[in-house]
């Protein structure tokens, strides 16, 4: 095989699937789905102005699903080598015949299996060398610890370049590829005043590295808000509304996500179970899903299965339409896939009518408190309880008074999800979840 990771190596792979494919049918296997993958990654870390990692990645892995009737096996291996593709296919093999039958297994419908292929403007390749890419840390790094001299330590600042290319294909004649590229420029920096000492960060991540924010930008932000944290304070145990960053907010709301999950309902394992046409948010609140955004990370044209991905409201007046289902999942719940098998593909929530800035929902606000980062994981699914670990500034009369720490917010994901007041207009694109800062009406604090 060749050296580049690109589309040009989508045949190549789509040979080795194909193969894998043949033989589970020798070996007797009814159906069988295969995936095969390279990575080819550069990453670099700079701190205080030296090279502190230097890493080239090459990856390379096949697995295949073999189902006798509906028992099922797996294996995996990273040798492409015909005889490694065999040894694999014989262990799957062997494993689906001592496994019991599940009247849910089997590959998904070939009727909701994708047959168009548009280009999603995934692949951007980023021609930097190792020394460009440590000149750009050292750049960022410096421009950060330059904002003030209370700057006086770092964590590093880091430059990552990936490209990767996939192929799929299953015995019912399903077979194609797609290839992807992840760029990313980051910062972490320390502030100390006395014996005061705060760190903060920063990053920008695109799949097009000419839409990167500028390194110099990304460190002097890292380092504006370390500097904001210094004299940060606890806060005395009560209630207050809270407004998440957009940076956390898609975390708050990816519990919302992982409610709705068809594997998560099918194990009654949610606090969302059976929520399918309830209302959940207020009646204002709109989600989409929306699988086919250029240049967008969560981006594909189908799912792990092979199902076509397809525009979705998945909350439309507050009210949940539905799970997200692979086939598997669909078929305990007695449904059908959602084409969701690997998970969301690009949640798209809509800011609030008028569509404020943070700015103006830290004015309607008033008094309260702005959470700019999460810690720990007090998150129970099952109960929808939350209780994390919180840092960020107290509101007064709707702007700053003072940054705080060590406090712990507390609630119910269902209430909360009903108390949402307003969304910001000030989306953060850089995940799968796109989504502005988040007003909550009333957590519990608990601090001093």
């Amino acid at each position: 095989m060749s050296q580049q990771v690109d589309a040009s190596r989508i045949p190549e792979l789509q040979e080795v699937v194909s193969a894998a494919l043949q033989l589970a049918r020798e070996k007797g296997a009814s159906q069988a789905e295969a995936d095969a993958s390279l990575q080819q990654g550069l990453s670099v870390t700079v701190r205080l102005g030296e090279v502190e990692t230097v890493e080239y990645q090459r990856d390379r892995a096949l697995g295949i699903t073999v189902y006798f009737g509906q028992r099922k096996g797996s294996a995996s291996t990273g040798d492409l080598s015909r005889q490694s593709i065999l040894d694999m296919v014989e262990k799957a093999c062997a494993i689906a015949r001592h496994t019991a039958a599940d009247d849910c297994a089997g590959l998904a419908d070939p009727l909701q299996l994708a047959r168009e292929f548009p280009d999603l403007q995934l692949d951007f390749p980023w021609d930097v060398s190792a020394d460009e890419a440590l000149a750009l840390a050292r750049d960022c790094e410096t421009a950060g610890r330059e904002v003030d001299a209370r700057l006086t330590n770092s964590e590093g600042a880091s430059v990552s370049s990936q490209r990767g290319v996939r192929v799929y294909g299953n015995s019912h004649g399903f077979l194609a590829g797609e290839s992807g590229s992840s760029h990313s420029v980051s910062c972490v920096l320390l502030a100390q005043a006395g014996e005061d000492m705060q760190r903060d960060y920063w990053y920008s991540s695109a799949r097009d590295p000419a839409d990167l924010e500028a390194a110099e930008s990304i460190g002097r932000r890292a380092g504006e808000r370390a500097i904001a944290r210094l004299g940060a304070r606890r806060l005395p145990t009560g209630k207050a509304s809270v407004i998440f960053a957009p940076e956390v907010a898609r975390g708050f709301l990816g519990h919302f996500i992982g409610a709705i999950r068809g594997g998560a309902q099918y194990r009654k394992a949610s606090f969302l179970l059976g929520a399918a046409g309830e209302q959940i948010f207020p009646a204002w609140v709109e989600m989409h899903e929306r699988p086919h955004l250029p240049k967008a990370v969560a981006s594909s044209n189908w799912d792990s299965e092979g199902v076509r991905t397809r525009d979705r409201e998945l909350v439309h007046g507050g009210v949940l339409d539905g799970y997200l289902l692979g086939s598997y999942s669909a078929r305990k719940l007695g449904l059908e896939t959602t084409g969701n098998a690997g998970g969301l593909h690009n949640l798209i929530v809509d800011p609030s009518p008028g569509a404020p800035s943070q700015s103006s929902l830290l004015q309607s606000m008033g008094r309260g408190l702005l959470v700019t980062e999460l810690m720990g994981q007090g998150v129970n699914g099952v109960t929808g309880d939350y209780s994390r670990g919180a840092s960020g500034f107290w509101i007064e009369n709707g702007e700053i008074a003072y940054p705080v720490h060590e406090v712990t917010i507390a609630g119910n994901l269902r209430s909360l999800y009903r108390d949402l007041r307003a969304i910001g207009s000030d989306v953060d694109t850089r995940g799968g979840i796109r989504v502005g800062s988040v007003w909550i009406g009333d957590f519990t604090i608990a601090g001093e």
